[in-house]
């Protein structure tokens, strides 16, 4: 008797954008200070709607984690986005990363996020990722204030090891961090390989890898682990026009210019061989595979 072919349905990966602009980035933290913001050139708009055609053609949709400074100037932005289906969540107010805080500073950078965000958008954000990934080991209280602000995910964390994030011991895959809170953790993607965890998750590793790397990596998590990849990347990295900051150091120069003239291409590779969804919905599926963090 012949065996009966069963066609599991293809899991669907987390698609996110971490909406800041060329200037907030962490790369240039040390050389460009926040007081200089708005009287730099904006470019995140065109580049916004740029990957919302992208998105469109390729029929997918996403999470905009976006920064509370970002909303509150570029208002009608934020409404093009949720209009166009996807959802936004918050990324903090202007890029502090977590462990800069105590716990009422993070308290406030998070109401003050959200409220700019909600009524931008008229939409009620739920969802949010800490700048560079900054919540870690060395923040336990960032958990507790997410669930007491009724907060349904957060996708924080970078399980690797890292010169400007990483939680080396994190799960890989989605958590819970709080025994008593419905609040789930999805960390940025890792693949193995040769035994150790590799950043695989998008940003800067996707612009500048080859992108058979990040084909192997999804491949591996979607069927070797059978659970959904998360994947992000910042809109400018598709806008190789942007200023050059050339007083910032070589190897910050080096990470935030190298292919940016090759990431739109890379990009509508991977959104068109893949599936993809929003972080929320994600979130929703993920929540009764999600363990909870040991102690």
């Amino acid at each position: 008797m012949q065996a009966v072919a069963v066609n599991k349905p293809r899991i669907v990966n987390g698609l996110s954008v971490d909406v800041e602009d060329w200037f907030q980035v962490g790369a240039f933290e040390n050389v460009i200070e926040r007081g200089e913001w708005d009287s730099l050139a904006s470019r995140v708009e065109d580049n916004v709607l740029r990957i919302l055609d992208l998105f469109d053609a390729a029929d997918v949709k996403a999470t905009f984690f976006t920064l509370g400074w970002v909303a509150k100037r570029n208002g009608p932005l934020m409404r093009r986005i949720v209009e166009r289906g996807h959802e936004l969540a918050s990324h903090g107010y202007d890029h502090a990363r977590v462990f800069t805080f105590d716990r009422k500073q993070f308290a406030g950078d998070l109401k003050l996020a959200r409220m700019i965000l909600e009524d931008a958008s008229g939409q009620r954000i739920t969802g949010y990722r800490a700048p560079s990934f900054s919540i870690d080991q060395r923040t336990p209280w960032a958990y507790m204030e997410l669930a007491e602000q009724g907060y349904a995910y957060s996708s924080s964390v970078a399980p690797i090891t890292h010169d400007h994030y990483g939680w080396r011991e994190a799960p890989r895959f989605a958590f819970r961090p709080l025994p008593w809170s419905d609040l789930i953790e999805i960390p940025v993607t890792t693949a193995i390989l040769g035994g150790k965890r590799v950043a695989a998750g998008g940003g800067g590793f996707f612009r500048v890898l080859p992108y058979a790397f990040s084909r192997w990596a999804i491949r591996q998590v979607n069927r070797r682990e059978e659970r959904p990849a998360i994947f992000y990347f910042h809109p400018w990295e598709i806008d190789p026009k942007q200023p050059r900051v050339e007083n910032a150091p070589v190897k910050s120069r080096l990470r935030h210019y190298t292919n940016l003239d090759k990431m739109a291409g890379k990009l509508g590779e991977l959104v068109h061989e893949f599936e993809w969804g929003r972080m929320d919905m994600l979130a929703h599926r993920e929540a009764p595979l999600a363990k909870e963090l040991a102690a």
